[in-house]
């Protein structure tokens, strides 16, 4: 018997009778969407969904001292709640980047009660509540948190209550291993590349440049996704920082005290790279441009470039504090005239958070339902915990476990680099001012 091509999905049969669903980690366009089509999938199939405000802050909270209130550290989501929610800005349920897994740095500091007491008082809280499934929605940190929080359910004592754990990869940095482009992405590049097309037109108009900082902290997808559809100059990220553009430095490690070597980045040589594009394109009767920086460089600033700048409970330096594009500007500014003779006025742009909450885009809205409605199927249709829902193709979905995904030493995520030998880097070099190394 054929089935019916216009028909709803059969409802399979579950234990499941409230889920609970957490944002963590920076906003991303369409997050709302992932948000209400996972809700819905719950809702429809008789199931209660709570919405944990602001990710693990309240959770970790949870005590003698502080239990969990309605309205205030959660939400009962209903279909009141979702309507016409899918497009729309921000995040539902707010967001923050507590770390409750900030102490476990392998398997065995699990079994430390005071290592594991914040991820003890995050199970207690969600258990306080019910809740039979969790949905984390997140970043690699957030991912490193669900896997944690696995691992944590997976030494209890024989009978305790489980709650199994699916997460959706979200970063606008679509750094991800396991998922070809997150949600959000292509926003956030629209947003940025907007950005620096008027960038573009106001240099031309004063004959000068712009540095453009453009948020990716680990990987370059950002950058250049920004740079080829906002048509700029020249684009340099992290996988770019190799053989000439790297030098040794010594340094005091502060645990052990001992001297160690690390490769950082030649300022001198990537300052040189920027104003050889300048150079070339004033041979070409253009005396104006933006190149693109991606924030991750500051990661591989010089140690005496970032004495003093805070880091988050992820180990993340504050790159916003580092301001690369302003720094970079005056050492550009200072080369070229070094090399040239003549001044040029460039300044450095931060951008990116402009992009985090904007409108988001059809395709991130399809993304993004489509990984909700894969977390309600990951649980109740397939009975899974410990995945990772990814999506291929024409939104495909899949399941990738926690442990193809994550270290099982360390518990740290893989970051997906851009491939410098892929035809996505080489579009970049084909379409910003040629200059031959």
């Amino acid at each position: 018997m054929e089935s019916n091509p216009l028909s709803g999905p059969a409802k399979p049969k579950h234990n499941f009778r409230r889920a609970a669903i957490l944002f963590s980690g920076g906003p991303a366009p369409a997050a709302n969407a992932v948000i209400s089509t996972c809700a819905v999938s719950f809702l429809r199939n008789d199931i209660q969904v709570l919405g944990i405000k602001y990710g693990y802050s309240r959770l970790e909270k949870f005590g003698p001292d502080y239990s969990l209130q309605e309205g205030r550290d959660y939400i009962n989501v209903t279909h009141q709640v979702l309507k016409r929610s899918r497009n729309s800005q921000g995040i539902l349920i707010g967001t923050a980047r507590n770390n409750p897994g900030r102490d476990i740095a392998a398997p065995e500091h699990l079994d430390d009660p005071q290592r594991s007491a914040p991820m003890k008082r995050v199970y207690e809280a969600l258990c306080s509540l019910g809740v039979d499934a969790l949905i984390s929605i997140g970043g690699d940190d957030t991912l490193k948190t669900a896997n944690k929080f696995k691992l944590y359910q997976d030494r209890l004592p024989e009978g305790s209550h489980r709650i199994p754990v699916v997460h959706l990869p979200k970063t606008i940095d679509n750094d991800y291993m396991g998922i070809d482009f997150t949600f959000g992405y292509f926003t956030a590049v629209d947003v940025l590349a907007s950005e620096i097309r008027n960038l573009i037109h106001d240099a031309e108009a004063s004959a000068s440049y712009y540095l453009a900082e453009t948020m990716g902290r680990s990987a370059g997808w950002l950058a250049y996704g920004a740079a080829i559809a906002g048509e700029a100059s020249l684009v340099i990220s992290v996988e770019d920082i190799t053989g000439p553009y790297l030098m040794a430095e010594k340094y005091v490690d502060p645990a052990s005290g001992e001297t160690r070597t690390r490769d950082v980045m030649n300022i001198e040589k990537v300052v040189d790279r920027v104003v050889r594009t300048m150079v070339a394109r004033e041979a070409e009767g253009k005396e104006y441009g933006v190149i693109v920086l991606a924030e991750g460089l500051a990661e591989l600033l010089p140690g005496d470039m970032l004495k003093g700048i805070p880091r988050d409970d992820h180990g993340h330096i504050s790159i916003a504090a580092v301001n690369l594009g302003r720094q970079f500007s005056s050492l550009v500014a200072k080369a070229y005239k070094d090399k040239t003779g003549k001044k040029r006025k460039i300044t450095g742009v931060q951008l990116g958070y402009e992009s985090r909450c904007a409108p988001p885009n059809a395709f991130d809205v399809m993304l993004g339902s489509q990984l909700g409605v894969g977390a309600y199927r990951a649980l109740v249709e397939h009975g899974l915990n410990g995945v990772m829902v990814s999506i291929s193709g024409q939104l495909n979905l899949h399941y990738a476990p926690f442990e193809n995904l994550i270290d099982p030493k360390t518990l740290v995520t893989v970051v997906r680099f851009i491939d410098t030998k892929s035809d996505f880097h080489r579009l970049a070099r084909f379409l910003e001012t040629y200059v031959n190394e």
